[in-house]
């Protein structure tokens, strides 16, 4: 079995996570960070973009794990009661597993070991819990070569687990949260405390993690779309630490991340914003006895819309609802599409904006 030094627990030496060119870093990094949940909260109804970015991430996340869907086919899923392909039901599961650990955290502050195993259990749907089985090691796709062996004693696996989530809840040595981030991000995934889904739920306690620390308000910052895009670098430096402990590098890519992602959504958020408020104009102008702004925000709260949702959020009759959506459709704003036995109503060009990496 490939020989590694035993997993130490948290925390690392400050000299090892708090170099030169880290501090230098995390400046640009938490600067940028700051500046996304302020331009978050200008956004008139929060909930529109946890819902764009939350499917976006549950997409990205899951390519890295090789589950392959299209944001139409998402869309598509969550608007319609059709049959679900099983990589496109993962992926739902992956966003419902972000929301309920959203919804966690916002109730009680912190997470438990039991709170792991639920966000695990939604994005697997099986009862198999903490590992207690040895065998478990991560091999190179290519070549099968066995690159990292986490620990195998279930009462190592939830010792460390102990130490991890101490770390997570309280940050013990007052490490910048942002560094810290980076740090319960190795530890957890060189735990992999389940037999599958450490990925994915890693990624996911990333976010959490953000909200814990007063970061962010509302779960909208991931770095999945930018670890798909240097899978391999990313990969290289976590065995970097495992095997040799440098620190450095890995931590720079992590805070590179947050930097680069944080602008990114940024410019998502402005675009959306500007679209919204373009969207309100055009309706007032061409179509002022339908508009009511809690309409035209549904169309960005459900990019694919049904009459349903229309029901629902305006309290009106489906004759009505129906009329406003077909309304909306001639004047640009929708696009109508058969899916199975229903029709949804497409907000063409905020997909277009949501779409954009």
């Amino acid at each position: 079995m490939h020989q590694i030094p035993k997993l130490e627990k948290l925390p690392p030496k400050k000299e090892q996570v708090e170099t030169i060119e880290i501090l230098r870093q995390l400046a640009k990094s938490a600067q940028s960070l700051g500046e996304l949940k302020g331009i978050a909260q200008t956004m008139p109804n929060q909930e529109m973009l946890v819902n764009a970015v939350v499917i976006q991430e549950a997409k990205d996340s899951s390519e890295i794990e090789n589950i392959i869907t299209t944001q139409d086919e998402l869309y598509k899923a969550l608007s319609t009661k059709s049959r679900q392909d099983p990589q496109v039901k993962e992926v739902i599961n992956y966003r419902k597993a972000i929301l309920q650990g959203y919804d966690l955290i916002k109730q009680q502050g912190f997470l438990k070991q039991k709170d792991l195993e639920f966000i695990q259990h939604t994005l697997l749907e099986n009862n198999a819990g903490i590992r207690s089985v040895p065998g478990t090691v991560l091999k190179n796709d290519k070549t099968g070569e066995v690159v990292y062996t986490p620990p195998q004693n279930k009462a190592e696996i939830l010792e460390l687990l102990s130490n991890f989530l101490e770390h997570f809840n309280v940050n013990l040595e007052q490490t910048h949260p942002l560094i810290n981030l980076a740090i319960l991000h190795y530890q957890f995934e060189s735990i992999h405390p389940f037999y599958d889904g450490n990925g994915r739920t890693g990624r996911i306690l990333n976010i959490l993690y953000l909200i814990i620390n007063d970061l962010l308000d509302v779960p909208i910052l991931y770095l999945s779309s930018y670890i798909n895009k240097t899978k391999a670098d990313y990969y290289k430096l976590l065995n970097g630490v495992n095997n040799k402990a440098e620190w450095e590098p890995y931590i720079l890519y992590i805070l590179k991340g947050i930097e680069l992602t944080s602008l990114r959504t940024i410019s998502k958020i402005q675009s959306i914003n500007q679209l919204l408020s373009d969207t309100i104009l055009a309706v007032q102008q061409q179509e002022p006895k339908i508009y009511r702004k809690e309409l035209v925000e549904l169309l960005f709260e459900h990019p694919y819309s049904k009459i349903e949702n229309v029901v629902d959020k305006l309290n009106v009759e489906r004759k009505a609802a129906s009329r406003y959506l077909n309304a909306l459709e001639k004047i640009g704003i929708l696009k109508s599409e058969k899916v199975g036995r229903e029709i949804i109503y497409v907000n063409t060009k905020l997909i277009e904006i949501l779409k954009t990496n």
